[in-house]
């Protein structure tokens, strides 16, 4: 399924994104802030499309016009995240490449999975969480109607070296 907004195209992955993934998530400013470290070759960036983002509800975030990948999104259920409190609440992740940075390509991509979760998912809740220090996720989130809830310590390193996240909601009923 492909979900389009007006600038983007969210996709399923493919194998020849692997060059292209590897390009944008070998930058140590994306990686670290989503909670992961930079990948170190074409081949773990193939071997992580192939575990991780080839699963259900996730998604390649590219330019309408161009095709060019720009980074990720995607939704997990209660059955990938127990912490989420009904199976009508998804979680949302996403990042985009740095030289994407700044064009607004985050909260258009994000706005258009809420559409997707709340009409073909009959989601109820949308949670989300960044690090205490990625001001910019924050301000995504916020501009796609997420609200603070609690904080938390995470299980990964935030770019900043703290475990500390800000989990948010958004309410779709």
């Amino acid at each position: 399924m492909e979900l389009i907004s007006k600038r983007l195209i969210l996709r399923p992955w493919l194998d020849s994104d692997a060059p292209a993934l590897y390009n944008l998530a070998r930058n140590p400013k994306v990686g670290p802030a989503a909670g992961w470290p930079a990948h170190e070759s074409v081949e773990q960036s193939l071997d992580i499309l192939c575990n991780i983002l080839r699963g259900p509800e996730q998604y390649a975030i590219t330019l309408r016009d161009t095709g060019e990948l720009i980074g990720a999104i995607g939704l997990k259920t209660r059955e990938d995240c127990p912490y989420l409190p009904s199976d009508n609440d998804y979680s949302v992740g996403y990042w985009i490449g740095e030289e994407h940075w700044g064009h607004g390509y985050a909260p258009e991509a994000l706005e258009r999975l809420i559409e997707h979760a709340r009409v073909d998912l009959k989601a109820h809740t949308i949670w989300a969480d960044h690090f205490i220090c990625n001001e910019k996720s924050h301000r995504v989130m916020e501009k796609c109607g997420l609200l603070p809830v609690r904080t938390d310590i995470s299980d990964a390193v935030g770019p900043d070296g703290s475990r500390e996240t800000l989990i948010m909601r958004h309410d779709l009923r």
